[in-house]
């Protein structure tokens, strides 16, 4: 009866800790203590209600706070397919006009556990962010979209912006909070 209790309570413990662990994974966005390094993360949403999907797609973005360049390293998990998706600085208003895509990856299936995953590392020159010219004051919009529906480059003989050209968001994933960072380039 003994060795039963005990492998009870060390079952208990064990499911306990996964909790804890999940829970924590997908937290809140924070600062990592007084470092320059910050933690966004990104979810699937309900765009009826923008609530979290329950047991959605989901990533983390971990990035400098301030430097002479935007740097991050983004991992998604459990996407919708498998699919190059892009990792953009989304601006108010609608379309997004000056939108920075932060990087690009492809989308792949994971042999083991079956889900879909992309992984995106980079270091941009975006100036401070939010930009002067986005309408959201308070912080800075990061979102996974698909490539399709993002133009990055805009076009100098239209003068046209890079933007936002695709609205599919059941494939995107949109920040839990707003972000700033600081340029010390002064670009």
């Amino acid at each position: 009866m003994k060795k039963i209790l005990i492998f009870v309570a060390i079952i208990a413990v064990t499911l306990s800790f996964a909790f804890v662990t999940d829970a924590s994974a997908k937290g809140p966005t924070k600062q990592a203590g007084k470092s320059n390094i910050g933690h966004l993360y990104l979810f699937q949403k309900d765009d009826s209600t923008w609530e979290i999907v329950e047991d959605g797609a989901w990533g983390k973005m971990t990035y400098l706070l301030s430097g002479k360049e935007f740097k991050f390293v983004f991992n998604g998990h459990h996407l919708m397919s498998e699919d190059d998706y892009t990792l953009i600085y989304y601006p108010d208003p609608w379309p997004g006009n000056g939108l920075i895509c932060l990087g690009s990856g492809l989308a792949l299936l994971d042999e083991e556990d079956g889900s879909i995953n992309v992984h995106i590392m980079g270091e941009v020159d975006t100036g401070d962010l939010p930009a002067e010219y986005d309408a959201n004051t308070d912080g800075a919009k990061i979102w996974l979209v698909l490539s399709n529906d993002v133009d990055c480059e805009g076009d100098a003989d239209t003068q046209t912006l890079p933007h936002m050209i695709g609205w599919n968001p059941d494939y995107y994933l949109f920040e839990y909070d707003l972000i700033t960072f600081d340029d010390t380039n002064g670009s």
